[in-house]
């Protein structure tokens, strides 16, 4: 059975754009080599946090949406938890949308 997920990630402020597209690269690829589809990455920007993380006062938001069966979700936050990019991250099993639900049912 698969599930959707959103993964919301923030990245230090002070990596540059080619920093950046790499370790945005690098999750993506993490979740397919461990079976994730249709994954949908929104790079949110540079934006001020409501407070001070590993003394960081800004952080570059990432937010992705895939489907998988589970098993990613451990595998990608061990990845984000051992970087230096990341300062954060939350991973988030999103309910099934109502219309999909309603077909399922009828």
């Amino acid at each position: 059975m698969s599930n959707n997920y959103e993964l919301m990630y923030i990245l230090r402020p002070d990596l540059n754009e080619e920093q950046i597209t790499g370790a945005v690269e690098k999750y993506k690829q993490l979740l397919e080599a461990n079976g994730a589809s249709e994954i949908e990455i929104q790079t949110k920007g540079k934006k001020r946090l409501a407070y001070p993380i590993k003394k960081n006062r800004d952080g570059y938001y990432v937010q992705v949406n895939y489907v998988s069966a589970g098993k990613e979700v451990a595998v990608v936050e061990r990845a984000m938890r051992l970087s230096e990019e990341v300062i954060r991250y939350l991973t988030i099993k999103m309910d099934t949308p109502k219309a999909v639900a309603e077909e399922v049912e009828a």
